[in-house]
């Protein structure tokens, strides 16, 4: 029997999502919201530069959030300490050791946020992106949950299902703004030689 693309724990009826922003988020939040578990909407982004972009992602995150009646959580932006938290890795590519150290800062503290809320269960929107490597995001969401006792990574390629697809609608449904760059000063650098590799 094929098994579907989209598997969540058994018994889970409330996860913490990472959102790293909105349009990355409608989707997976409606089939979740479809499959009978209820995210909180965990906003955690220190990578995004410059603070007038984050700001923009983190309102467009939020108004989504609340259209649907859901919890949203603003992290707290301290765009310096991730840059520490990356030094030493700032002439890395796209797809590198830099984008895996920023994933592990970022899960870390949503398996952090989701331990002081209850939650067993984390996830996050970083693996809808066909930028993103999907094997630096599991990585990371495993390196959290060791981290953080008490909490499991779900590990999910949030690109199937027809999620991918369902992204670019809701995009233009709900006129979501549409970031052209991960978020770091060194990814609008890489804009121009980003692999399409899936």
């Amino acid at each position: 029997m094929k098994q579907p693309a989209i598997q969540k724990p058994e018994g889970l009826s409330e996860v913490l999502l990472h959102a790293c922003c909105a349009p990355c988020s409608s989707a997976i939040v409606e089939w979740m919201l479809a499959n009978g578990v209820r995210p909180v909407i965990y906003y955690f982004n220190p990578n995004i530069w410059p603070s007038k972009e984050y700001e923009i992602r983190k309102n467009e995150s939020k108004r989504h959030a609340e259209s649907l009646g859901l919890r949203w959580i603003d992290g707290d932006y301290n765009h310096d300490e991730w840059r520490e938290g990356v030094c030493g890795l700032e002439g890395e590519p796209e797809r590198g050791r830099r984008c895996e150290q920023c994933f592990k800062l970022r899960l870390t503290a949503s398996a952090q946020m989701a331990k002081q809320l209850g939650l067993k269960y984390f996830t996050t929107t970083l693996a809808s992106s066909r930028w993103k490597s999907l094997e630096q995001i599991e990585r990371a969401g495993h390196a959290a949950e060791q981290a953080v006792e008490g909490t499991e990574f779900w590990a999910q390629n949030w690109r199937k299902g027809g999620l991918y697809e369902r992204r670019n609608q809701l995009l233009k449904e709900y006129d979501f703004y549409n970031q052209q760059y991960c978020g770091c000063e060194f990814s609008i650098r890489d804009k121009s030689t980003e692999s399409t590799e899936k």
